[in-house]
């Protein structure tokens, strides 16, 4: 059955925040929803980093005036969907610390836990499962879902890029919620938000993106994934 996007909810109105906005996967995916006309909340360590970077966000082409503001990561948290797209390495510690602001939050987790080494990338092991999962076991009152995984920071942040043509996996538990975060990927130019199933089949679907980065390395792409047959 054809995807039908006139069947997922109207997140126009929506604020989305974005923790770590200030990192290439972040600020792209906040160029992308400010180029929208989504608002953007764009997160950082301190407040001085994430108004900059709304700053210069703000001055990309096709961004429509006052769709894009910025502050610490803490204020991002009162946005109606929050993104978590920080460094895996500060993942737990970030989320435990902002567990009371994201306490009711529809939360989307794209964090690939990933190591590097000589021969390329490669999936972690986290205790929980998954980043995804991990973020639900430390953020019990919020609505967790994941997405967002395999989406190329370069292509996202291209201003002479008109179209990201790819499908966004979304996961999570909460169906409403997860509803939202496939109307959210729909809202980028090219891209389709899919329902892929509950939070814990993310870890496969974040560990996936090692292969792309072995992809895009050994044919100097930077690919995505499409799904058939819908």
């Amino acid at each position: 059955m054809p995807v039908d996007v006139t069947d997922l909810p109207d997140v126009t109105g929506l604020t989305v925040g974005i923790l770590g906005g200030t990192g290439d996967q972040g600020r792209g995916l906040a160029y992308r929803w400010a180029r929208a006309g989504q608002r953007v909340l764009v997160g950082s360590r301190t407040t001085e980093r994430g108004r900059a970077a709304a700053a210069e966000l703000s001055h990309l082409p096709r961004v429509p005036a006052g769709v894009v503001s910025g502050g610490d990561n803490a204020t991002a948290c009162a946005s109606d969907v929050v993104i978590v797209a920080v460094p895996w390495a500060g993942h737990a510690e970030l989320l435990a610390e902002l567990r009371g602001p994201l306490a009711g939050r529809i939360v989307v987790d794209c964090v690939n836990p990933l190591g590097f080494d000589k021969q390329g990338a490669y999936p972690l092991p986290v205790p929980e499962g998954s980043a995804a999962q991990q973020a639900a076991a430390l953020l019990p009152e919020s609505r967790v879902c994941a997405a967002f995984h395999h989406v190329s920071a370069v292509l996202l942040a291209d201003p002479e890029v008109a179209r990201v043509d790819l499908d966004v996996l979304v996961l999570g538990d909460d169906r409403e919620a997860s509803g939202v975060v496939q109307a959210l990927a729909s809202r980028i130019n090219g891209m389709r938000g899919i329902y892929a199933g509950r939070l814990r089949n993310a870890a496969q679907v974040e560990a996936l993106t090692a292969n792309l980065i072995a992809v895009n390395r050994r044919y100097k792409v930077h690919a995505g994934i499409r799904l058939t047959d819908l």
